[in-house]
């Protein structure tokens, strides 16, 4: 039997969301789990797909991960020969972090896994509804950006 404490927190969108993200990334890791790669290390070379160069820290924030987390992750994915850093030009304190040849094929591949995920996550839903969606999320993201 419900409590009134746990129908009040069930019924916040925010918990909604909250737990759909855990849904999500609990078949996040088991999915990237068959490529050997985890969520986290995903992100990383996804972002390195679209901002490659980038240097440790941004590469932090656009993950999600904290700067002392990201320097594991980029360590491991170092040692299996996905990324590679490499000194900037102008300023040689940085290292530019980018995908190797094997990362490349290994997001691709990611990307692949991550769809299937996304799919079937989305399964029941319209087109049209697929696309209200990503624009009712992306306006609610706007709308936090603007919060003060």
């Amino acid at each position: 039997m419900s409590t009134d404490k746990e129908l009040n927190v069930t019924g916040l969108l925010g918990y909604k969301l909250k737990q759909t993200q855990h849904a999500l990334r609990l078949h996040m890791d088991e999915a990237l789990r068959s490529i050997d790669l985890t969520t986290p290390q995903y992100a990383v070379l996804a972002q390195l797909e679209l901002r490659p160069g980038i240097s440790n820290a941004a590469l932090a924030r656009f993950s999600f991960i904290t700067a002392q987390t990201m320097q594991g992750i980029v360590f491991n994915l170092e040692k299996r020969h996905l990324i590679e850093r490499k000194s900037d030009p102008q300023h040689g304190r940085i290292l530019r972090i980018v995908l190797t040849k094997d990362g490349m094929q290994a997001v691709q591949q990611a990307h692949h896994v991550i769809r299937k995920v996304e799919d079937h996550m989305t399964l029941t839903l319209s087109e049209d509804h697929k696309v209200l969606l990503e624009q009712l999320l992306l306006e609610c993201f706007r709308n936090l950006q603007t919060c003060k």
